[in-house]
């Protein structure tokens, strides 16, 4: 049989590297999609190809998943976890701030996902995961961070919809969303929180491997 695929956006960052680890520590073939190519000591003697790509550019993103194509045949799996945050309630978020949110959480998932997609649907199967939030999941919750809760919304819109094109394959979309991810960053934006009650990156990660390899269809939004 041959190896399995993967492709992780944001690989560079908390989440992502967890993702890379995981799978690539499990016999996936990662295609790690980077702003630039680092030395990153967890991956050395792995399965991994760091691929240079501008999310924000889409003639540039197809490029590289077609890339991928070429070398694998095959997307089996994708981890979409590149976004940004910004604070800030209606008067604070003018449309520069809210064109900053939506290109940083939607259009750098859609660049990617949308040619993921396609090549899942030609395959019939495959698993495709956008990171979602509670502030997008529920946008009661995005008071104070206004941009940022409407973009994220439209992950689970895009998800519902390529869950509805993929009816009838094995194709499954995914929106994850995290708790506080006990990241280093989060630590220090936040030293008197419960850091107990947070999520590490690896559980994360194990989870959506734990997905891939459920022989069930699992729920689109999951809770992590």
């Amino acid at each position: 049989m041959s190896q399995p695929t993967i492709v992780v956006t944001g690989a560079a960052g908390n989440l992502g590297k967890a993702v890379v680890q995981k799978f690539a520590t499990e016999a996936y073939k990662v295609y790690a999609l980077v702003h630039s190519i680092s030395q990153i000591d967890a991956w050395k003697n792995l399965s991994v190809t760091q691929l240079p790509t501008d999310l924000l550019n889409e003639q540039h993103c197809e490029t590289s998943i077609q890339a991928i194509i070429a070398e694998t045949q095959n997307i089996d799996v994708a981890v979409l976890t590149a976004g940004g945050f910004v604070m800030g309630t209606i008067a604070e978020t003018d449309l520069n701030k809210m064109q900053q949110q939506l290109a940083l959480n939607f259009e750098t998932a859609y660049n990617i996902a949308r040619p993921v997609f396609l090549q899942m649907l030609k395959q019939k199967k495959g698993h495709l995961f956008l990171t979602g939030s509670k502030a997008g999941l529920n946008t009661q919750h995005a008071k104070g961070v206004t941009a940022y809760g409407l973009s994220k919304s439209l992950l689970f819109r895009l998800a519902e919809i390529m869950q509805a094109e993929a009816n009838g394959t094995q194709v499954q979309i995914h929106v994850i969303v995290p708790n506080i991810i006990d990241t280093p960053q989060n630590r220090a934006a936040m030293p008197n929180a419960d850091f107990s009650k947070w999520t590490l990156p690896e559980t994360i990660a194990d989870k959506i491997y734990a997905i891939v390899h459920s022989n069930s269809m699992e729920p689109m939004v999951m809770m992590v």
